[in-house]
């Protein structure tokens, strides 16, 4: 039998009373104690590396771009094992990273839905990877942590932080024929016109969804709306990015890269991984996903 990953601490502690703080203290002290021999300390275990799974682009400026953001995902969490791996395109590949790892291994997709990539792939390759204790932890997408990214971006290239009543965002996002994927990505768009104060926001679609990005801004001129932005829901720059890009019919913001809010989100993915119930080993990674 696999054995479990060790839970983490709660990535987000909310304040304590004097009850739950002094419950806190012993439990930390106890742990500590537990710990103790006649002859010093248990070496703890070290913790799970977290592998960011990205796409991978033939675009010179996506690799700098992922190694800005898990630069920024080590600074949070100094210590933390943070290795990259892609689906094709770049090096190192996925197969290679994993191979080179023992122990215990969380995949975070950085990727947005639940596309094929993230339920069939990757869990495929922690099955070619027998040697490793893994689990896959959801997309990065739908949450506010990439709401509060995708507006920063906007805010950025220029989009009004204030509600502009002929105002209106076409959320861009890679495509997939997968429903959940869609659904995913539908999701975010309602958190990111949350976000903007009820500004419109259509989801559209680099390739196997409809609308396209062009047809998304067609619709929302027909409904009277004259300042359209395309919010850019990728990683790095790369040939969808671009494509999307080119559409915009006026501002268009920049792939998320190492946005403060995207990094807090790759560790708030690792963390929910390591505290599902559900455990993985390479014979169960397809049940190790997260629901949110």
């Amino acid at each position: 039998m696999t054995a479990p990953i060790p839970h983490p601490p709660s990535a987000f502690p909310g304040p304590l009373g004097a009850g739950d703080l002094a419950a806190e203290i012993s439990a930390q002290l106890g742990t500590r104690l537990g710990r103790v021999r006649l002859h010093g300390f248990h070496r703890p275990a070290p913790p799970p590396t977290l592998v960011a799974v990205a796409h991978g682009s033939r675009d010179p400026r996506a690799l700098p771009t992922v190694r800005a953001l898990l630069d920024r995902v080590r600074a949070l969490r100094p210590g933390l094992p943070v290795r990259l791996g892609h689906i094709e395109l770049n090096r190192p590949l996925l197969a290679d990273t994993l191979d080179g790892l023992d122990g215990a291994a969380v995949l975070v997709p950085l990727l947005f839905g639940r596309g094929h990539h993230v339920t069939h792939d990757l869990p495929a390759a922690l099955t070619g990877a027998p040697h490793l204790t893994g689990r896959v932890a959801e997309p990065l997408g739908p949450h506010a942590l990439l709401a509060e990214a995708l507006h920063g971006r906007l805010l950025e290239a220029g989009f009004p932080d204030r509600r502009c009543p002929r105002g209106a965002v076409v959320l861009a996002a890679a495509g997939s024929r997968a429903p959940r994927s869609a659904q995913d990505t539908e999701r975010t768009a309602r958190l990111l016109s949350a976000r903007l104060g009820g500004t419109p926001v259509l989801p559209a679609y680099a390739s196997a969804a409809a609308p396209t990005v062009p047809d998304a801004v067609a619709a929302l001129t027909a409904r009277g709306h004259d300042r359209i932005a395309v919010a850019s829901c990728f990683t790095a720059p790369g040939r969808f990015a671009t494509q999307c890009a080119a559409a915009a019919p006026q501002a268009a913001s920049g792939p998320l890269g190492d946005h403060p809010a995207l990094a807090r989100l790759v560790l708030h993915r690792y963390d929910q991984a390591l505290l599902a119930r559900t455990g993985s080993g390479p014979e169960s990674s397809k049940a190790a996903t997260v629901a949110v």
